[in-house]
């Protein structure tokens, strides 16, 4: 279903991405080069994987895979976890809103906009293009003013395209880790902020029953927690490291667009997989739908809205079914389930009862005896 959180490699593309992306049933050709300039305007539209990638691996171009390749190691602290030993993870949420996703078969992805950190993406997106375009170290390491200003036309260019176009349809997906063995009733600062008080349940899943699929723009992650300080340094820490790479490798002006995206790509994933210090608690993973890499535009169809508290907000709802270039065949949401948990502010047999009710009633009826009650004391004021 989802593509594990770690840099793409661009030398994993098939001659049918090729045909789709940039070859001969595309909107660009081979002659064009796949420059960075075309990336970095129009080309952004058709996404990291399925244009450059596919592009950069054609032979005539080897020299430009090269120099992507070069800056891969920007993603060397990103976190990474494989299906096959990601833990259990819970989505603590409402009865009515588990109703839903049971009976339609579908979960809704929140824009980072709209998320309760509110430094989450904002703050990194912002003060990460002021570092990173005030770098003195990034301007020396580019030699001369016209590189530098050919690099601040690449980079500038995949900032507005994010900020304008990208943003408003990035998605997530939160999720809680579910330690069994210490913590089978659930967090309570979980149920609090995000159980319906104790009064919800807590849906949770076995990630290891998930098959990847190469190049899906849903990815799955860990969430880093840092301060606000911790984050700027860390931006710092990223001009340094871009910076060391760019000095060392022979780079003409024609491939510095290159670099810049591998620059932008590693700022926009810290922001989506940070938080600030004080939500450590929640040890939470993310599902991330990244809007660039949808190349075929596949989940387009599943954009929507919600209008709550504070206002019109964009949705993303995403059916849990076999989608080409996205989810496996065999993907199915009752397959996904390892326990569907009952807050402890409603947690009785009667409620126990209702539930596997409601996912008689919903055509789940596979997942009742996988209903269970939290036996922690809380019942809220």
């Amino acid at each position: 279903m989802l593509r594990a959180s770690h840099a793409t490699s661009p030398d994993a593309c098939s001659e049918a991405e090729y045909d789709s992306g940039c070859g001969r049933n595309g909107e660009a050709s081979i002659s064009d080069r796949a420059s960075p300039s075309r990336v970095a305007c129009t080309a952004q539209s058709k996404g990291l994987v399925g244009y450059f990638h596919a592009c950069l691996i054609r032979g005539e171009i080897v020299e430009d895979l090269k120099v992507f390749q070069h800056f891969n190691s920007l993603f060397d602290d990103f976190s990474y976890q494989d299906f096959a030993t990601a833990p259990l993870l819970a989505h603590y949420t409402s009865i009515e809103v588990a109703e839903k996703i049971l009976m339609e078969n579908t979960i809704w992805l929140s824009n980072p906009l709209f998320m309760n950190d509110l430094e989450e993406i904002r703050f990194i997106i912002l003060n990460g293009t002021q570092i990173l375009q005030g770098s003195s170290e990034i301007k020396a390491a580019c030699g001369n003013g016209d590189r530098y200003k050919t690099f601040r036309t690449h980079f500038d260019n995949l900032v507005n395209q994010f900020s304008n176009e990208h943003a408003v349809d990035t998605y997530i997906f939160c999720l809680s880790e579910y330690d069994e063995a210490s913590e089978k009733d659930g967090l309570l600062s979980m149920w609090r902020g995000y159980g319906a008080n104790g009064n919800g349940v807590a849906l949770v899943f076995d990630p290891k029953k998930i098959i990847e699929v190469p190049d899906s723009p849903l990815w799955i992650g860990k969430v880093d927690y840092l301060s606000r300080d911790k984050r700027i340094e860390w931006i710092g820490s990223l001009a340094k490291r871009f910076s060391d790479l760019f000095q060392s490798i022979d780079i003409t002006d024609e491939q510095v667009g290159w670099a810049a995206i591998q620059l932008f790509e590693r700022l926009k994933l810290f922001a989506l997989f940070t938080k600030h210090l004080g939500f450590h608690e929640e040890r939470e993973w993310r599902v991330v739908y990244l809007r660039n890499r949808d190349v075929a535009k596949a989940l387009d169809k599943f954009f929507h809205y919600w209008i709550g508290p504070r206002g019109i907000e964009p949705k993303l709802m995403f059916e849990i079914s076999s989608i080409s270039g996205v989810s496996d065949p065999s993907l199915a949401l009752e397959n996904l389930f390892h326990k569907i948990l009952i807050g402890p502010s409603v947690s009785s047999p009667i409620a126990k009862l209702m539930i596997q009710r409601m996912l008689q009633k919903c055509g789940k009826a596979s997942l009742c005896e996988k209903v269970f009650a939290s036996d922690i004391p809380y019942r809220p004021s």
